[in-house]
């Protein structure tokens, strides 16, 4: 960094800015020109997370004209600055670029860099899977619209369509890891980083979406295409309870992207052909589960599975293929913090804005002067990445996973 780099205040924020629209179950249109948004999230239940994270400090309406974006530069300028463009967690059920959380000002004033938060379709309006109603995986069609209106438009924002990176965390990683696959997206974007991805609910069998599907319709009692918001997310919460009392399967969500359907990878899709030359930087944090515990869980052996494991295994897939491929590891306990290293611990760290993230039940005790000493040198690190390509020597407590560096 240099003497240079703006201030937080210096930094303009823009948006929300609609990038699409999309009737209820229809794929996303694109809006060729930016155009401001009323600021809607997609509708959705609390958050589940809601004891390690806190509750959001901000609220903001729900609607289905959610598919908007915001945007923090440094300057509207011939810049042609590195693009990070952030999909957050939830479940593919909760969260929303728009919220406080994920502002990206103090990213784009450290590292000057634009810094681009995307909502998209979420639950059942995003992920419903039923014959005749709704195809499947639209929030991931949300997704590769946002990223073409990226191209097309951040320019005019300062940014470098040509260098965007692609950032996401949990479900949103998840969802990365898709758009690294798929032929659509290919071009995009030439960087991805994968926070906590919970790779084992990366897609479902077709045969269990439509299941799913079917019950969510027969409890909803009507037409999902004209039936009211709430009781699309009463019958959504039903579905999903109705799922863990059969599946048992306690991560994983009831309505999440199908398998070889639209714009899912398909078994005979070429991997190496989608992820070769691509730079991946990829980890976990080491009590990731403590945000999940179940009586009778090991949160270490449980991270191991449900989180390093399946990470590593990706990683060495991807290296084969011919990706750049970098791994960490977050270790950083907070003093008086029951959690640990917990899921969404690297967030405040990422986004640096203390308004939003220094009343979290995860961070414990911690002034927030070291919380954000440690955010700097992982913002660092992230910023690295998106410039380079690599993260260069990650500071303690980020470790170095199993296949840290270039491959």
């Amino acid at each position: 960094m240099t003497d240079m780099t703006p201030s937080r205040t210096d930094v303009i924020r823009t948006g929300p800015i609609r990038y699409a629209t999309a009737e209820r179950f229809a794929r996303p249109r694109p809006v060729r020109d930016p155009r401001p948004s009323g600021g809607e999230i997609c509708p959705q239940p609390p958050s589940r997370l809601d004891f390690i994270m806190g509750p959001p400090g901000d609220s903001h309406p729900q609607g289905e004209d959610c598919l908007n974006l915001a945007i923090a530069t440094p300057a509207r300028d011939a810049g042609a600055r590195p693009v990070l463009v952030w999909l957050h967690g939830g479940g593919f059920s909760t969260g929303a670029g728009l919220m406080d959380w994920y502002d990206g000002g103090v990213l784009a004033a450290e590292g000057d860099v634009v810094v681009v938060s995307v909502n998209y379709r979420l639950g059942a309006l995003g992920y419903l899977f039923l014959d005749g109603v709704s195809e499947g995986n639209l929030g991931l069609y949300d997704q590769v619209e946002a990223l073409r209106w990226v191209r097309a438009h951040i320019a005019a924002y300062g940014g470098d369509p040509a260098n965007v990176t692609l950032i996401g965390q949990s479900a949103g990683a998840v969802s990365a890891r898709l758009l690294m696959e798929l032929p659509e997206a290919r071009g995009l974007f030439r960087r991805a980083v994968l926070q906590s991805a919970p790779l084992e609910i990366t897609g479902r069998p077709h045969k269990e979406s439509l299941a799913l599907g079917r019950h969510f319709a027969e409890t909803l009692g009507e037409d999902p295409r004209t039936a009211a918001v709430p009781s699309i997310l009463a019958a959504q919460q039903e579905t999903a309870m109705f799922h863990l009392r059969t599946a048992g399967r306690r991560m994983e969500p009831a309505f999440i992207p199908v398998e070889g359907v639209g714009t899912t990878p398909s078994p005979d899709a070429s991997f190496d052909e989608n992820v070769r030359g691509l730079d991946v930087l990829y980890g976990w944090n080491a009590d990731d589960m403590t945000a999940f515990r179940s009586e009778g869980d090991d949160p270490a052996v449980r991270t191991r599975e449900v989180y390093e494991e399946p990470l590593s295994r990706y990683g060495e897939r991807l290296a084969l293929a011919g990706a750049r491929v970098h791994s960490y590891r977050l270790d950083w306990r907070p003093a008086g913090s029951p959690f640990g290293a917990t899921h969404c611990l690297e967030l405040p760290l990422l986004f640096g804005t203390r308004d939003a993230w220094r009343s979290a039940p995860m961070l414990g005790g911690t002034p927030w002067e070291e919380t954000d000493r440690l955010g700097r040198a992982l913002r660092s690190a992230w910023l690295t990445f998106a410039r380079t390509g690599t993260p260069g020597d990650l500071p303690a407590p980020l470790a170095d996973g199993p296949t840290s560096g270039p491959s």
